[in-house]
């Protein structure tokens, strides 16, 4: 089975550039704007497609203007977007302020995508992946997760953001992906025996990342060494690039690093220019290590 399925949530990114993230009651002086396509459902797609995916994208659009501009996005991409849903209230958006230094803090407004109907959705009988998260409801990745396993598809889940798995959704997975913060909210979940099945990544910034496979055993890798610009949507492009690497049968070791110099790139790089990234230019980091 050589497709890969990305159900989750699309935001339309209001991205401010700021010298700090606002304390409370706090009014800080920013210094210019942007608007972006987003949404870790879509980020991940479209990032799993421009490394070589063949994917499918479910998820579900409003009819304003922000919608508009998402699709213009996804439909540039390549991805199939037959399982795109239409709403007619409006699209998802968030608000992302850019630190200086990098690091950012966002708000997101979910919208459309709390009503994706699960009903309407058809997974492909070659879906040999369906890669979930938590910006849309709990009930609908379960429907699909379990749709899914029925057809001897792997489940992943990025869980973020944190919030509690249930039991139901957490038996249908085979992977779990998370960053330092999400894997200190979930250390109580994961610490139960009838987790240990799962192979869990947890992503480190700067300080790299640690694999979890179901035996126990973990291994860490370290980040590539590179200037960073922005973090935003760093996360996403990880996953996106993991996901094809793995729907292609790459080795767990290879497959990471690859990730990870993708993500490194997408950190180094001007924000317009991201989409020009090539595999080639990720091989060549794998091989240099830093730029």
């Amino acid at each position: 089975m050589t497709r890969l399925c990305v159900l989750g949530a699309l935001h339309w990114d209001v991205l401010v550039q700021a010298p700090n993230l606002p304390q409370r009651d706090e009014t800080v002086r920013g210094s210019a704007v942007a608007y972006d396509f987003g949404g870790k459902g879509g980020n991940q797609a479209v990032a799993a497609q421009r490394n070589g995916a063949n994917t499918y994208f479910v998820g579900r659009l409003g009819q304003d203007e922000f919608g508009k501009s998402l699709l213009r996005v996804l439909q540039e991409s390549g991805l199939d977007l037959s399982q795109l849903q239409q709403d007619p209230g409006a699209s998802g958006m968030s608000v992302a302020i850019l630190e200086a230094g990098g690091e950012y803090g966002a708000v997101i407004v979910s919208e459309a995508n709390l009503r994706i109907d699960a009903a309407q959705v058809s997974l492909d009988a070659e879906t040999g992946l369906l890669l979930l998260q938590n910006e849309i409801p709990e009930a609908i990745n379960l429907a699909l997760a379990q749709r899914a396993r029925a057809n001897g598809s792997e489940v992943w889940l990025n869980a973020a953001p944190a919030r509690e798995i249930g039991p139901a959704l957490m038996e249908q997975l085979d992977v779990v992906i998370m960053n330092r913060v999400e894997a200190q909210f979930y250390q109580a979940f994961f610490s139960n025996p009838a987790y240990q099945r799962l192979t869990k990544i947890i992503t480190k910034g700067a300080d790299g990342l640690d694999l979890i496979l179901p035996d126990g055993a973990c291994q860490s890798f370290p980040a590539f060494e590179v200037p960073s610009l922005s973090s935003h949507g760093a996360g996403d492009v990880f996953v996106g690039a993991l996901a094809a690497q793995r729907l292609a049968q790459i080795p767990w070791e290879t497959a990471l690093r690859y990730a990870q110099a993708a993500a490194a790139l997408h950190v180094a790089t001007p924000r317009r220019q991201r989409a020009a990234i090539t595999p080639g230019d990720i091989k060549a980091l794998m091989q240099k290590g830093a730029l």
